[in-house]
Formats: C-alpha cells, sequence, structure tokens
C-alpha cells in the first residue's frame, strides 16, 4: 500500500436540503461531499478532472464505503479531508475524513477504475502518475 501524506482540506456547510426531517444530514448526502473533496485532491494534484476527461481519461467509483461515526445536521461546518491512499494497476483508492469542530464525524474510501470513454481499463496517464507520486514526497 502506497502512502501519501498529504492532504486536501475542503469546507462543506451541511445544507437543508441534506437532511431528514430531524435536521440530520441523511447518509446519502456524504456520498457527494466525497465527490466535492476527490475533484478539489485532484484539481490541487494539478491534473483536474476535466483535464482527464479532455485528454479521454475518465475515472469512475466502482467501490464506495463510509462509516457515520457522529450526526451532523443542518448548518454545521465540516472539515473535509481528502488523500490518496493507494494506486495499484489501473485502479485508486481515495480516503476520507470528515471532522465538525476537530472531532471525527465519518470517514470512508471510493476506488476507482481508469478507463478510456468506452469504459474499457486502461493504464493511468503518466501525467497523473508523476503528479501523484510527487505527493509521496
Amino acid at each position: 500500500m502506497n502512502v501519501f501524506p498529504q492532504r486536501c482540506v475542503t469546507s462543506i456547510r451541511v445544507r437543508y436540503a441534506e437532511t431528514d426531517a430531524m435536521a440530520v444530514a441523511h447518509h446519502a448526502s456524504y456520498l457527494p461531499w466525497f465527490e466535492v473533496g476527490r475533484t478539489d485532491l485532484i484539481r490541487e494534484m494539478g491534473y483536474p478532472y476535466k483535464e482527464m476527461e479532455n485528454d479521454g481519461v475518465l475515472l469512475p467509483v466502482i467501490e464506495v464505503q463510509a462509516n457515520y461515526v457522529r450526526s451532523v445536521r443542518y448548518d454545521d461546518v465540516l472539515e473535509l479531508h481528502s488523500f490518496p491512499l493507494e494506486q495499484t494497476g489501473s485502479r485508486l483508492k481515495i480516503g476520507y475524513e470528515m471532522y465538525r469542530d476537530k472531532i471525527l464525524v465519518a470517514k470512508g474510501h471510493t476506488i476507482h477504475a481508469f478507463t478510456d470513454k468506452q469504459g474499457k481499463p486502461i493504464r493511468p496517464p503518466k501525467k497523473f502518475l508523476e503528479k501523484l507520486y510527487r505527493l509521496k514526497k
């Protein structure tokens, strides 16, 4: 397993539409938040999704896992940490930790496959790998 010490930190405020009748964030709201963090992470790496897609590379989610540690509520401000966990072959695993007032409220990961526009698995672009492995330093 590769270890990448850098993290991307994204601030997220829980919107009313993301809560249930008790004003608690619905479990499904976490997946879009993970996507926001992942997009910010890849943008900060220097090879944003838009550029990757223009180069003919897609990065679909093939697995997602989330652990809900504490409830979050409407208008809470969350700090989402997104970070690469592992890159092997045509797969990339990204980890997430979410905090409210420095207290862990959720954690999880997504696994992605590098594919071409027809959905066929491909090797990660050299450009992506160079930027990813620069994070290990």
